[in-house]
């Protein structure tokens, strides 16, 4: 009896051992055969819907702004060619370039077999990308509002939801930061942000309009003109701002940006922000670095206004 029962268990703890041994592999030959990833259904800046078998792992991206928005979301190795303008992170400048966003090289875009393809609403190259059966996700954000949203997008279009909020709680404690650094003499004061060379401005109702507002200063370009109106060199000359905010580019590095303003208060007095290099593309460019871009005006700001 007593030898029946040790058989008995020793049976038992055999089959036991077994179980426990083969769990592993049973669990990654389930694995194995599990169905292909979820469909994602995006809505773009269109208000197109986009469907993708499953978050891309190979992703073109032709706007700086959407690639850096990727990269903070954790997926820059996802990233197979950008743009001739993107520029951050540094992680990106050995991809191959594909043109300029409004009219990228299409052949190269193809060749490199993208899952999806991030581009600016305004390219021109949209609708040839998409005959040729290429997934497009036509995003340009304009606002804060609309940064927020494009994070959640491609959080969305990564399976990664909850990506977006840590990096839009980022960005607004940088804003909170960079205003509490505003000198007190600075607000309150009447600027013009240049944003490219026309001149094109940065209207109150941009995400740099926003900006500046958060900084506690006063935008001569309303919101009526839209984001990004291009103007006449006079309209700043009648609105005489009492700070001036631009790259390098455009407004120079000490000539007068357009003849007839010398004579603006704001050149009479020196209060001049150029932005050069990897600082004025940090600037203009609507997305994860947004903070770091408010800082760098108010650390300008401290220096004319001191």
């Amino acid at each position: 009896m007593t030898a029946g029962i040790s058989l008995h268990v020793l049976m038992k703890t055999a089959l036991l051992m077994v179980a426990l041994l083969a769990a592993p592999l049973l669990a990654r030959a389930t694995g194995s055969l599990a169905g292909p990833a979820a469909a994602i259904t995006l809505t773009d800046a269109r208000g197109k819907t986009v469907q993708l078998a499953g978050p891309p792992q190979r992703i073109v991206s032709l706007l700086p702004s959407l690639a850096e928005s990727v990269c903070a979301l954790g997926a820059c190795d996802r990233i197979v060619g950008v743009d001739r303008y993107t520029t951050w992170p540094p992680a990106l400048a050995q991809l191959p370039r594909l043109g300029g966003n409004l009219e990228p090289n299409i052949e190269a875009v193809v060749a490199l077999r993208p899952d999806v393809v991030l581009i600016s609403v305004a390219s021109r190259a949209v609708q040839r990308l998409e005959a040729l059966g290429l997934k497009v996700i036509a995003l340009e954000p304009r606002t804060h509002a609309e940064v927020h949203g494009v994070l959640r997008t491609l959080a969305a279009m990564l399976a990664r939801p909850e990506g977006a909020e840590p990096i839009w709680a980022r960005i607004e404690r940088g804003l909170e930061q960079a205003a509490r650094a505003m000198p007190a003499q600075a607000r309150g004061q009447r600027v013009y942000f240049e944003a490219s060379r026309g001149p094109f401005a940065a209207g109150e109702n941009s995400f740099i309009g926003e900006t500046l507002a958060r900084l506690g200063l006063v935008n001569i370009v309303p919101a009526a003109l839209g984001p990004f109106p291009r103007l006449n060199p006079e309209y700043v000359v009648r609105a005489d701002p009492d700070l001036l905010m631009g790259g390098v580019r455009s407004l120079g590095e000490s000539r007068e940006p357009y003849p007839g303003w010398s004579p603006l208060r704001a050149m009479q007095a020196g209060r001049i922000c150029r932005f050069a290099g990897a600082e004025a593309d940090l600037v203009i460019r609507p997305g994860p670095r947004m903070a770091e871009a408010a800082m760098a005006m108010a650390d300008c700001v401290q220096k004319v206004y001191p």
